[in-house]
């Protein structure tokens, strides 16, 4: 039987100088007896995974509605293959691997109904009551709205994993912070690296959709370096081999590419400017997880090519534009009568937060829930 004790002493001599130690943790908002048996990461991953929010983005939009079909990703698969991502980079960097987990299987439990055009509109609906932006979101559910404990809302998680979940930016992401934690000082190396996992993820899975969606094509996808070139190393190899094979394939030597770069750069980085401990990773300038210059050129042109064929395709803005109205209709039947929200929401309203309750109902919802709300509200054949 191994001891937490055990694990801790495991992480001090086998991690790198440079990792964030589980015994080292700045702790939890609400003092508890720590598990006799598992990290205080390895702790706030299970706490995640078993939380209501997770569970809810089984039927949340990533690109493609719930019901457009079984394949396609939701916002709970990319949050497994984020985690996976980033478990192997922490793995190869000797880096703490619960904590790079946990802060990738939290990192979108904020997201709305119906993707990014989701998170917009609310935002729009909340620019006078503090906007709305889904890494907060994501904090406020780990802090406040998930109820499963005695003596405290929220999950009570460590400061580490909060930090990640607050930090965590990408070109969607931009959250605001609280001097909680230290605006100026960047986030442990754990932290960084989900950040790049995330873009590998939904990259590489996007596209896997896209042409399953026939929103995109092989031919159009000739002209970006990154898909071409292992493209063609996959067509040498696998001559013949039924057409879906060779896309999955392609696929995975570019998530492939793209870890071994990131992994080579960051140790080539950390060597370079001498990083030796957690403070010298918070205190750069400039984050350590990136690709290098030539595979960050070829990553940006692959994602100019998405967002350009895939986000802006007719189909992916029809469904934008229906998710706005779903959500403003929903919002303001609320907010003009609170009493049509279930009573377990309404009574937490009190004088001045009708909007946040507001907004947490709705950022909770399910597509599909979202979609059956707004039917009993404003189709008069539909049950109430």
């Amino acid at each position: 039987m191994r001891l937490r004790s055990e694990i801790e002493k495991l992480e001090e001599s086998n991690l790198a100088p440079y990792a964030m130690k589980s015994s080292r943790s700045r702790g939890r908002k609400y003092p508890e007896e720590e598990h006799p048996m598992r990290t205080a990461f390895q702790r706030d991953r299970d706490r995640i995974v078993h939380s209501s929010a997770f569970r809810r983005l089984e039927y949340k939009t990533q690109v493609f509605v719930n019901h457009e079909g079984d394949y396609y990703r939701t916002r709970l698969t990319h949050s497994l293959e984020v985690a996976q991502i980033a478990r192997t980079l922490a793995r190869a960097l000797r880096l703490n691997e619960d904590l790079s987990e946990a802060i990738a299987l939290a990192h979108d439990l904020g997201h709305t109904p119906f993707g990014h055009s989701g998170e917009t509109v609310l935002n729009c609906l909340m620019k006078n009551h503090g906007g709305f932006e889904h890494n907060l979101q994501s904090l406020r559910v780990v802090d406040h709205l998930e109820d499963k404990y005695s003596g405290f809302n929220g999950l009570n998680l460590t400061w580490e994993v909060r930090e990640g979940i607050i930090k965590h930016s990408s070109e969607h992401d931009h959250p605001g912070l609280m001097r909680e934690f230290e605006p100026e000082s960047r986030p442990t190396l754990e932290a960084q690296l989900v950040d790049l996992a995330d873009e590998i993820a939904y990259n590489n899975h996007d596209i896997d959709d896209g042409l399953a969606s026939e929103m995109i094509t092989i031919d159009q996808l000739r002209d970006i370096d990154l898909w071409q070139e292992n493209y063609e190393k996959v067509l040498k190899e696998l001559p013949g081999y039924p057409p879906k094979v060779q896309k999955h394939q392609t696929i995975r030597y570019i998530v492939n590419m793209l870890a071994t770069d990131l992994i080579e750069n960051v140790y080539k980085k950390t060597a370079d400017k001498k990083i030796k401990t957690v403070e010298a990773v918070k205190n750069m300038k400039k984050p350590l997880v990136t690709f290098s210059s030539a595979v960050s050129k070829k990553n940006m042109e692959l994602k100019m090519f998405l967002r350009k064929n895939l986000y802006n395709h007719y189909r992916v803005i029809r469904m934008a534009v229906k998710a706005e109205r779903f959500i403003t209709e929903l919002f303001k039947a609320y907010d003009s009568n609170p009493e049509q929200l279930p009573p377990q929401v309404f009574k937490q309203i009190g004088s001045n937060n009708k909007e946040r309750i507001i907004a947490d109902y709705i950022a909770g919802m399910t597509d599909r829930y979202a979609l059956d709300e707004y039917k009993k509200l404003f189709d008069p054949y539909v049950k109430v």
